[in-house]
């Protein structure tokens, strides 16, 4: 059988997809979890219960997908000439990005149920967090390309230093968004890249890996970052 006579229905539309998925946001937003259904989600996107399904087999999968779609669209690897640039600005947007309260509401409301829902963590894991994740990869071999970082022969510490990076980025920012309640504005910002990048004593980690040259008036980063 053909591919094309396998294919049924209408193809799917793209304006159709993003006012649902801006819907679910606001939804979610107003209703919270538990009382968000894809009855009321359809009916502010304008469309049809079926449509949804045709779609997504869960509201779990449609609101992680809603989530997704944000930080999709709003963050990207950019580069700015020098790794400490790329992680400044990097914070900054993660920042903004969770100040919406779409968004920011969104994402507390998806990660406190999938702290009881592995179907829901899994999912969070690969829409979410993996596919943000090989933005801290992009921004490694960018600077190491500059010079900036060594090279990395084992790919196994490689990806453990970038989940570590990952994880140190995105926790604190939520940390001090969402928990702390405080702004991640462009001094905060440049502070903790500082942190991030040099350490606690602002020196070379001791650590067993090498560190890039920095640039001109620097310290040099830690070679884990």
């Amino acid at each position: 059988m053909s591919p094309s006579a396998r294919r049924t229905g209408r193809p799917r539309s793209a304006e159709a997809d993003r006012a649902i998925l801006g819907a679910t946001r606001a939804a979610l937003m107003e209703l919270g979890w538990a009382k968000l259904t894809l009855s009321d989600v359809a009916a502010r996107a304008g469309v049809a219960k079926t449509t949804l399904y045709r779609r997504w087999a869960s509201k779990c999968e449609l609101v992680v997908d809603a989530v997704a779609a944000v930080f999709d669209e709003h963050l990207e690897a950019a580069d700015h000439g020098s790794l400490h640039a790329d992680v400044e600005a990097a914070v900054i947007r993660l920042g903004t990005l969770l100040e919406r309260p779409e968004t920011g509401t969104a994402l507390m409301a998806v990660i406190a149920e999938a702290m009881h829902d592995e179907a829901l963590r899994c999912r969070v894991r690969s829409a979410i967090l993996d596919r943000q994740k090989r933005l801290v990869t992009v921004g490694r071999e960018r600077a190491r390309l500059r010079g900036e970082l060594p090279y990395e022969e084992d790919p196994e510490a490689a990806a453990r230093n970038a989940d570590l990076i990952f994880d140190a980025m995105a926790g604190t920012v939520l940390h001090r968004l969402l928990v702390s309640a405080e702004p991640v504005d462009p001094r905060w910002a440049r502070d903790f890249t500082d942190l991030l990048l040099y350490g606690l004593t602002g020196a070379e980690s001791g650590g067993t890996a090498a560190t890039g040259s920095a640039p001109e008036g620097a310290q040099k980063p830690a070679g884990s970052v």
